[in-house]
């Protein structure tokens, strides 16, 4: 069985039913992991994704922030959704296809503006959070399986478009990057996206704020897929859709696509 699966901070499903579903017709992934839907699960526009062979679908959702939903044109069950750190956010939901293989869909605390723990709540939420997925896949080792979403961290050098200049701000300060790692190490996950994609800039969010995101190009790679060492050999065809990020009414993020062989 091979699929493609698709992971995108859409920044609110119903309003950008129009580019999601511009993303189903023009490039179908199988299955397609959204974040920061923004709506209570029965408000996310289902008939509309369904008439484009989007029938089944897992989700976790509140009015107005967060949300994460799982739509696939593969049948899927829900196995799981953690609420990480205890703050009664909708940031996780887990489901198994018909082939065995697990997904995560993951929406972790972007964690405020300043890096420090003692005068940003924000951030301590964050590093909680990342700890708690940490114990999480320690305490369960995950096999056959998949993580991806906005993980909100752009762990190496060139994932961002100024190392040194991003060292102290949020998504890429240190601490932030070990405590990625850890979580990585914990459930023995491989970055899928960078086993394809080894050297080069590589980014899946630009800001808003720059009057001409393209031409500026300040990115950062915040949004991931990995798997397990026992598919990620599977998995090829890792590609970030950044003509998304200039379609009309964007959200800040583009999709990140792989392909796995199962």
């Amino acid at each position: 069985m091979t699929f493609t699966l698709a992971t995108w901070n859409i920044n609110s499903v119903r309003l950008r039913e129009p580019i999601v579903q511009q993303l189903m017709q023009a490039e179908a992934p199988d299955v397609l992991c959204l974040q920061e839907t923004k709506s209570p699960v029965d408000k996310i526009p289902l008939d509309g994704f369904a008439e484009l062979g989007y029938r089944h679908i897992v989700a976790r959702g509140q009015k107005g922030y967060n949300g994460v939903a799982i739509l696939s044109r593969l049948p899927i069950e829900e196995v799981a959704s953690e609420d990480f750190a205890s703050l009664g956010h909708a940031r996780h939901i887990a489901g198994r296809l018909e082939n065995g293989v697990t997904i995560h869909n993951f929406y972790v605390p972007a964690g405020g503006d300043k890096p420090d723990r003692e005068v940003n709540e924000k951030f301590g939420q964050k590093l909680d959070y990342l700890t708690e997925m940490r114990d999480y896949f320690a305490a369960t080792p995950p096999e056959k399986s998949i993580l991806v979403g906005d993980l909100n961290i752009a762990p190496r050098e060139d994932d961002v478009w100024d190392h040194k200049k991003l060292l102290k701000i949020v998504s890429h300060t240190p601490i932030e990057v070990e405590h990625l790692a850890a979580v990585q190490e914990a459930g023995n996950w491989v970055d899928v996206t960078r086993k394809d994609i080894t050297e080069g800039k590589l980014y899946s969010w630009w800001s808003y704020r720059a009057k001409d995101w393209d031409a500026a190009d300040k990115g950062r790679r915040l949004d991931h897929v990995w798997a397990t060492q026992d598919i990620a050999g599977s998995a090829h065809s890792s590609r970030v859709l950044r003509a998304a990020r200039g379609w009309e009414k964007p959200s800040d993020h583009a999709p990140v696509f792989a392909t796995f062989d199962l």
